[in-house]
């Protein structure tokens, strides 16, 4: 993996996590780290599911994918935020 690739994963990866967030309602008590980490594994699945769906590679922007990035987020922040706030308080 480039350099390039790597620094393209960690954007991605803070963007949707941050579209996860947004998703899951109330507060999140997450450090930033955990939402960027939550974001690269949603985006790497989403594109996997995508693919295996077939509507990985469509003309233009491809919505259905970026959903299903975003779906994963909000899941991976939902279960996240549980686990470290119940870790955090113990």
């Amino acid at each position: 993996m480039e350099i390039t690739n790597f620094l393209l994963a960690i954007v991605i990866g803070l963007i949707i996590g941050a579209l996860g967030r947004l998703v899951v309602p109330g507060k999140q008590n997450l450090p930033i780290w955990l939402t960027i980490v939550i974001g690269i594994v949603a985006a790497l699945l989403g594109t996997i599911v995508a693919g295996a769906l077939g509507v990985g590679d469509t003309a233009g922007i491809d919505w259905i994918e970026l959903l299903i990035q975003i779906v994963f987020a909000a899941i991976g922040v939902f279960l996240a935020a549980k686990l470290y706030t119940g870790r955090r308080h113990v």
